[in-house]
């Protein structure tokens, strides 16, 4: 049973509770499946395990210009008493040897080139000396395997090459290319419903009436989703009432994963909010009031739907509450919705890049709250500087000029300047 406060909303949890709850309440089943050609799969992430159809490379190559030899011929070679090899031609690029290499003998080979037959290893240009068009000196052996890639030495035929669950990467790309394979299964982008409320609230596009505001937090919201692998679906502008607002959730939940509403977690519209989500289904709102600032006023919801459960958010309003509690709250949910599984090395790793830095000026804290200070970033002589950015969350202009956060623990009280603390990087 969850206890509400005066204002209807559960008592106000620490993160790890909220996270907990919603954990708890929001099962996430496989994504669908889709096929698409490499070229475009970037970011996605992989529906099945790829083993390797075949030998990468499919044969021995040189690893440097030269001349491909038999190593033997060269050993103990030196600038006082060079091998003596005789030239019997030059290996074409893109093309296979068409004679083996005997004792004695050498080829002319660049780089990537294939090793024909009888040959192990390359000389390198510069530990050779030329006799005449058809001979050469060699003032340096050469061991066997060196300056040469065999058959199969990248990539084995049959090999494990990347898991289900993986996000694919620029390399990723390069080394099924490679293998030639061209179109890989993946699994689909959650599509994440952004519905913006408030009677407030104005299109971008538009010229503010008395009393409103640009909507800004939905394009925030589109890129944070996008860069988090989802496919954003924005809803519009809904106004602060009841029949509305309920047709657009509805229709959020029925055919998207994730739905995201700003604006109606605050005090005055708290019981609206919380309302249309409670008579949308069950179980409705779980949390509504997480220990952190700023984003102190979200509502964590989840409802049943024909394709699974659905997590609902009420971001609060503000610009950095949504870019905070996007990044806390949503974007873990949105990872598991991508069918993205982490690498188990890593499970303890921060999703986030950091950097470490020493901070600029003293931040007070509340105790019982966790504080996430937005800061800039400064090169001294001595290292790297976080300096906070204060301002109301409501102000955007301290998420632009932030390069990230730091992120003051519930039980501490604030952060000394000159401290050295952990900036969390947008």
């Amino acid at each position: 049973m969850i206890v509400k406060d005066m204002l209807g909303r559960s008592g106000v949890v620490s993160r790890e509770e909220a996270q907990r709850i919603l954990n708890e309440h929001l099962a996430i089943s496989s994504p669908l499946l889709e096929t698409i050609p490499i070229s475009s799969a970037l970011g996605r992430v992989l529906a099945s395990d790829i083993t390797a159809p075949a030998d990468l490379p499919a044969f021995d190559r040189s690893t440097m210009d030269g001349y491909a030899v038999r190593s033997a011929d060269t050993f103990g070679a030196a600038e006082s008493r060079p091998a003596f090899l005789q030239v019997t031609g030059d290996i074409l690029m893109g093309t296979m040897p068409d004679r083996s290499i005997a004792k004695g003998e050498a080829m002319k080979i660049a780089t990537g080139g294939a090793l024909p037959d009888g040959a192990d290893a390359v000389v390198m240009f510069e530990h050779v000396q030329p006799v005449d068009a058809k001979s050469i000196e060699v003032v340096k052996a050469v061991a066997p395997l060196e300056n040469v890639v065999q058959r199969g030495d990248d990539i084995k035929k049959g090999e494990s090459i990347l898991r289900r669950g993986r996000r694919m990467r620029p390399q990723d790309m390069s080394a099924l290319a490679g293998l030639g394979i061209i179109d890989i299964g993946v699994f689909e982008k959650p599509k994440v419903a952004v519905i913006s409320t408030g009677n407030e609230i104005a299109p971008a596009n538009t010229v503010p009436g008395p009393g409103q505001i640009r909507d800004s937090n939905s394009y925030n919201l589109e890129g944070l989703i996008t860069q988090a692998g989802g496919v954003p679906v924005k809803k519009g502008i809904i106004r602060d009432e009841y029949a509305p607002l309920r047709k657009t959730l509805d229709a959020a939940v029925s055919e998207c994963a994730l739905v995201l509403m700003t604006g109606g977690s605050s005090v005055g519209t708290a019981d609206l909010t919380a309302k249309v989500i409670n008579d949308a289904g069950k179980p409705g709102v779980l949390v509504h009031g997480v220990s952190i600032r700023p984003g102190k006023p979200l509502i964590i919801g989840v409802l049943g739907a024909a394709n699974g459960p659905v997590g609902i958010f009420g971001l609060p309003g503000h610009p950095a509450a949504v870019s905070i509690c996007f990044d806390v709250f949503v974007k873990p949910v949105l990872s598991r919705l991508t069918g993205e599984i982490p690498d188990p090395a890593l499970e303890d790793v921060p999703s986030y890049r950091t950097v470490q830095a020493k901070l600029a000026r003293s931040i007070a804290s509340s105790p019982g709250r966790e504080d996430h200070v937005r800061v800039t970033l400064e090169k001294r002589d001595d290292g790297l500087w976080a300096r906070p950015v204060f301002g109301a969350s409501g102000l955007i202009s301290t998420l632009v000029k932030a390069a990230g956060t730091v992120v003051v623990p519930m039980n501490k009280i604030g952060i000394e300047a000159g401290e050295e603390v952990e900036v969390r990087l947008f």
